[in-house]
């Protein structure tokens, strides 16, 4: 009996136990509220409604732009002289600019043929062009391939050199560097870059060329992406979304406006002294490309972008490989905003205007705003308001700003228009991973200089694609936590955004849009792995 009644007095005392707990909790939060978490959430909800408006005015001013350049027909062939270079019987094919094409590899054994076989197949004179493979490879095994390759298309009179270093310092930054170095590239007007995924058309040089050719003040010539893994998952789709929009609006304004936009590290053509007057290739951030454009626009160099021009090349079709390709696209602009802003702020070649482009538009609101008020403001702030009714969001930065922002964003892909909310949630749970590198960027922490190659799957996509989807995927633990770290990203953002629309709390319909956010991301998640049918 006494064993018995002690075994009856224990959930009491539990219960007695939590309740007290729970009751010194509520007294804490009470006291705290008021004085501390209200003031600090009010100056929360106040920034980030200045960085939504900072955003939505970004966002309306480029598509203004893009409006007027479609009615006017303002593109690049009629603000620049273009006219296609022509055989001279005197000249011979010396009448060709010399061109150098790069192809930097790192253990590329899925892609290497298909990127070595298209930069071959570039028609041009064949004394005109140089191919310059530069493989960083570490697996012999692969660098014995890729050399093969080379050796291959060399027997059928390409003029293709195979390069490689003894280091991999500065990464590919590194390896383009080393590759000016050679002696041949001295008699080279332009260089074309082509990461190892990439396949350019045959006549992707006729195309570029002429417009350096006729207008000497123009450095780059910067081809638009196509992908060729767009339909492979869910993923991949919300990928193509947001690179869209990045190359029909962004890199459209910049161009048409003869302001700037950034180098996306291939598929451009430079002029070789624009490129040299500008520095050269640096290694200080992982974004190389971006840096060296920067450097080059305050020497007064000018941009192209050819939206009509588009080369295929490969998604991450991995939530990993994106983690880190987005991991590096937005650590490395915010350290670079870092170590260039004195620098743009004193150059004296460029005027205010352009100025002002880059550090404000280009780097400030795009590249740390964007990200940062993505995840404080809809992740953080939106949803601590739920349990601070005392602080108020309007309507109107709540529900109107980010309806116009994401209609705005989604222009660019009209095939995806159905699955907008599906990129919502995409776009908002990953904001937790390009704020925290943003912060690392402009902090300069520890890993602001990581560099983790993003994995390709050439011809063997297919193949693998099938494979994944007949085994059932097993996730680490490591996966598991980041899954579950989608879906509460996802859950309190709609919490937040419910409860700020209608006006009240509703758990019932907490509990429904949790699972839902769970279910969703969790699609897309094992969307990563099952192809689409």
């Amino acid at each position: 009996m006494d064993r018995l009644s002690t075994t009856t007095l224990l959930p009491e005392t539990f219960q007695g136990a939590r309740d007290d707990i729970t009751e010194q909790i509520a007294v804490i939060w009470q006291q705290i509220k008021a004085p501390v978490i209200v003031p600090l959430l009010r100056l929360s909800v106040f920034l980030c409604l200045v960085m939504s408006v900072m955003l939505l005015v970004e966002k309306v001013y480029m598509a203004i732009v893009i409006v007027l350049v479609k009615l006017f027909s303002r593109g690049p062939h009629k603000r620049y002289h273009f006219e296609p270079i022509r055989d001279d019987l005197e000249l011979g094919n010396s009448a060709y600019p010399m061109v150098l094409v790069q192809i930097p590899m790192y253990n590329e054994r899925e892609v290497y043929q298909l990127s070595i076989g298209a930069a071959c197949g570039l028609s041009w004179p064949s004394d005109r062009i140089i191919i310059q493979v530069l493989d960083d490879s570490t697996d012999p095994v692969i660098k014995d391939l890729v050399q093969l390759e080379c050796d291959r298309w060399a027997s059928k009179g390409i003029n293709i050199k195979y390069e490689i270093r003894d280091n991999r310092n500065g990464y590919k930054a590194g390896a383009l560097k080393e590759g000016m170095k050679h002696g041949y590239v001295k008699d080279c007007d332009y260089v074309v870059i082509f990461d190892a995924d990439f396949q350019p058309e045959p006549d992707f040089l006729w195309r570029t060329i002429p417009f350096l050719v006729h207008n000497p003040e123009i450095g780059l010539v910067q081809a638009r992406w196509k992908f060729v893994n767009a339909d492979e998952c869910l993923m991949t789709r919300m990928q193509e979304m947001s690179l869209d929009y990045h190359f029909t609006v962004e890199q459209e304004v910049g161009s048409s406006t003869y302001s700037f936009f950034g180098f996306n590290g291939t598929a451009g053509v430079w002029r070789i002294s624009a490129l040299n007057e500008a520095g050269g290739w640096k290694d200080r951030t992982t974004v190389e490309d971006m840096d060296l454009a920067v450097r080059a626009s305050l020497k007064g160099w000018k941009f192209v972008f050819l939206g009509d021009i588009r080369v295929k090349n490969e998604l991450p079709s991995t939530l990993k490989a994106y983690r880190y390709q987005q991991h590096r696209w937005s650590c490395g602009p915010a350290n670079l905003f870092r170590k260039m802003l004195m620098e743009i702020a004193r150059n004296k070649k460029v005027n205010l205007w352009k100025k002002m482009h880059v550090i404000y538009s280009y780097f400030f609101v795009r590249k740390i705003v964007a990200h940062i008020v993505t995840f404080v403001f809809y992740c953080v702030v939106i949803p601590a308001t739920v349990l601070v009714p005392e602080v108020h969001i309007p309507k109107w930065g709540a529900v109107y700003i980010p309806s116009i922002i994401t209609i705005l964003n989604a222009v660019g892909t009209p095939r995806s228009l159905h699955l907008l909310v599906f990129w919502i949630l995409f776009e908002n749970v990953m904001s937790l991973h390009r704020t925290k590198a943003t912060f690392i960027g402009l902090l300069e922490a520890g890993r602001v200089n990581e560099w983790v190659v993003t994995e390709k799957l050439g011809d063997a996509l297919k193949t693998k694609v099938g494979v994944k989807a007949a085994k059932k995927p097993r996730l680490r633990v490591g996966e598991k936590l980041h899954l579950l770290e989608l879906g509460t990203g996802a859950y309190l953002f709609f919490c937040g955004c419910y409860d700020v629309a209608f006006g009240t709390n509703h758990y019932f319909i907490f509990l429904f849009l949790q699972a839902f956010a769970f279910f969703t991301v969790g699609v897309g998640y094992v969307g990563t792995f099952v192809p689409h049918t």
